[in-house]
């Protein structure tokens, strides 16, 4: 079969990856960890846009890929018409109603299970509930589910201009189970934790035979058994959005909370229920530290600002000319985020739009992401698209002067177009038209046909992000709310080593480097929507990333993170680039930390999965205990803010005692985990007293840690 070049590079670089992998011996079957491999992801979601060479494309892909002969099977993520000698994948943030179109030959697998969503310039911060994924993920196993995997499980940072997009931010903490500062989040990675535990006690039941439903009466309930001799497992389900249920189920009744799953390893006795939280619970913060501090103070952290102007318009040597306008990716091959397109024109006295007093208007198109517009140097004004692809069209009044005038645009880009049918041939940049507008007897004139001076990046990106050219300035005075300009400052690190993050509140928009490496680019001032941010986020029913928002009327990003790793303890270098015009005596240093650290938990429903053991009658190893463990190794738990046993109220950062209450629970806790990291107390009447026979009752607990 004849290949085209863009196959015969696809298979060159995938025969790479694969050959490196076995020089490391990393395949399962050389005794390394690579248990599969992906080739092609989600092209099933776009293929029908490219009609019948759709399936041929894959067909081949599939036999390029396992001709490569990994020994591990070959994954195609969301392809549903996969060849049978891959396996088709699901993604998304449920994959339990979904089946394999060859269900006797491939196994039901989640590669992607979407713990948040990314966030957007311009967006307010997307959450995901973790009963609602923990319900995902315990539907998944109840319907034959064997393979499932978190994206993402690890938050992160797009660094540089690594990101994706359009307009996708700098964070891509994705609400994960690890945040972006690599820090539990919890409680969804301590109740996923459990979730999973409490499958694996099932493993073998789930191993060895199909699941089976069993009726247990009422709308939107589902039991499923897997059963095998004297191994038995099951799942009860309650998919209802609104209402409990109380079922019957191998003679016991279950009360299940509305959109939840109780996971029985025995068929008995349940160790979990989705919408049950025991874990864990922290409220995380940022500590702000002056980054430049104008007077002379210990707690100054960096020595005064000093800076460049970037030029307007043409100031490279590799400046070239072209008739039109050309679109931007191709022209800069993404080496930078911007573009100069250049014109000069010339105006005499007799110009009609010199005349009569008219508003003349500069009226440009593009495919964004966004634009600036000066005239004569000038800044005149500014356009700004969004993440769909509209295009950025703006009507500027301008004035020109008689003689030689200059129209200068810069056009960038913020992130690239990284998914959909085409996306390839998507385009950015200024493609027109370019027109004056607002000429005598309603004339216009289109510019866009004339020679134009193009120049790829800005002059500074070539030597100033190291902070080290000698062009510095620092006298006579900080030029602040000017738009392309470059900022430097030297500052010493916070002291600890909590993670660290710059606030950029007073900046406009750009990009940062930290001794030399790219923190991302920021944008502040780009504030999300007012509204679609409720008080509470119900987690019953089908989530999607607009359900649950936090942040609304904010800007989408304000903290950005700078790794421990990149920094020195004294002497580093901060360079900024500001885009549109900003104060950089505003920005800060923040530092991570965990303000509470809390759990909650019940006499009547402990952590069960850590005390089942199986052989016991009850199926549990003896009382409930509530852990609490500081989140850096180097921290103890310095103070009990609140304790209370019996039936305390609210959740972490606002419990309130009961009226039933041990007045013994403050004195018990602070001596079990006060300077300490780890503590452990037994949830009991033996440890605490009985402040309220007959009653089930409750250890709630805040501290702080230090």
């Amino acid at each position: 079969m004849k290949i085209s070049v863009v196959q015969a590079e696809m298979q060159r670089f995938t025969a790479k990856i694969v050959d490196m992998m076995k020089k490391e011996k990393l395949y399962a079957s050389q005794g390394g960890p690579i248990i599969l491999s992906q080739i092609e992801n989600e092209y099933g979601n776009i293929d029908k846009a490219y009609g019948p060479a759709a399936q041929k494309y894959i067909n081949w892909a599939a036999s390029m890929a396992v001709a490569l002969d990994t020994g591990v099977p070959w994954v195609m993520c969301q392809q549903d018409d996969a060849p049978a000698s891959v396996i088709s994948t699901c993604n998304g943030f449920y994959c339990d109603q979904w089946t394999p179109k060859l269900p006797d030959k491939r196994p039901k697998m989640w590669t992607e299970n979407w713990s948040g969503w990314f966030l957007s310039f311009g967006g307010a911060v997307p959450q995901r509930p973790v009963e609602d994924l923990a319900f995902a993920v315990a539907r998944f196993f109840q319907r034959g589910g064997t393979f499932q995997n978190y994206y993402m499980y690890h938050g992160g940072t797009n660094f540089g201009r690594s990101t994706g997009g359009p307009f996708i931010a700098t964070s891509y903490d994705y609400d994960a189970p690890i945040d972006e500062y690599g820090l539990l989040r919890q409680p969804k990675w301590g109740h996923l934790k459990d979730v999973h535990k409490a499958i694996k006690l099932c493993e073998e039941a789930i191993v060895a035979t199909d699941p089976k439903n069993v009726s247990v009466g009422g709308p939107n309930l589902e039991a499923t058994v897997y059963k095998t001799g004297s191994v038995c497992a099951a799942f009860l389900a309650n998919y209802d959005t609104k209402s409990d249920a109380t079922v019957t189920f191998n003679g016991n009744s279950y009360h299940l909370p509305a959109w939840s799953v109780s996971i029985l390893p025995d068929c008995k006795n349940v160790v979990l229920n989705t919408a049950k939280i025991n874990s864990a619970a922290m409220i995380p913060s940022f500590m702000h530290h002056s980054l430049i501090d104008d007077v002379d103070s210990s707690e100054a952290l960096g020595s005064g600002w000093s800076w460049i102007n970037e030029p307007v318009g043409i100031s490279k040597d590799d400046a070239f000319t072209r008739v039109g306008l050309l679109e931007q990716i191709n022209t800069t091959a993404d080496k930078s985020d911007y573009l100069w397109y250049s014109l000069s024109i010339d105006v005499t006295n007799s110009e009609t739009f010199l005349q009569d007093g008219s508003q003349t208007v500069l009226h440009v198109e593009s495919l964004g992401h966004a634009l600036h517009a000066f005239i004569n140097g000038k800044l005149a004004g500014s356009g700004i698209g969004n993440g769909n692809n509209a295009k950025v069209s703006v009507e500027i009044p301008v004035t020109f002067a008689s003689g030689k005038n200059t129209i200068d645009l810069l056009s960038l880009t913020v992130g690239l177009q990284n998914y959909g049918a085409f996306f390839d041939k998507t385009g950015a940049g200024i493609t027109g038209p370019i027109q004056l507008k607002g000429l005598k007897n309603g004339t216009t004139i289109d510019l866009s046909s004339q020679q134009w001076t193009y120049q790829i990046g800005l002059k500074g990106e070539d030597s100033l992000p190291s902070g080290s050219s000698s062009q510095w300035v620092s006298q006579p005075t900080l030029p602040k709310k000017q738009p392309l300009t470059w900022y430097k400052a030297k500052f010493n690190a916070p002291d600890g080593s909590n993670p660290v993050a710059i606030d950029f509140t007073g900046l406009g928009k750009g990009e940062a480097w930290v001794n030399g490496q790219s923190i991302g680019r920021y944008w502040p001032t780009n504030i999300s929507p007012t509204s679609g941010c409720p008080d509470s986020c119900n987690y019953r029913g089908p989530y999607d990333s607009n359900k649950c928002r936090k942040n609304c009327g904010k800007p989408s990003q304000e903290l950005y993170h700078v790794p421990r790793s990149w920094l020195k303890p004294n002497d580093n270098t901060l360079v900024l680039f500001e885009e549109i015009g900003g104060d950089p005596t505003q920005i800060s240093f923040a530092t991570r930390q965990i303000d509470s650290l809390c759990s909650h938990v019940s006499e009547s429903h402990p952590s069960p999965v850590d005390m089942w053991s199986p052989d016991s009658k009850a199926g549990r190893k003896s009382g409930p205990v509530l852990s609490l463990e500081c989140p850096f190794p180097n921290q103890v738990i310095s103070s009990i803010k609140f304790a209370s046993y019996g039936k305390p109220h609210g959740t972490c950062g606002s419990f309130s005692h009961g009226q039933c209450k041990s007045t013994r629970a403050l004195s018990v806790v602070q001596k079990a985990c006060v300077g300490s990291r780890t503590c452990s107390v037994e949830v009991s009447v033996s440890t605490f007293g009985d402040p309220c026979k007959g009653v089930a009752k409750s250890l709630a607990v805040e501290a702080s840690c230090r």
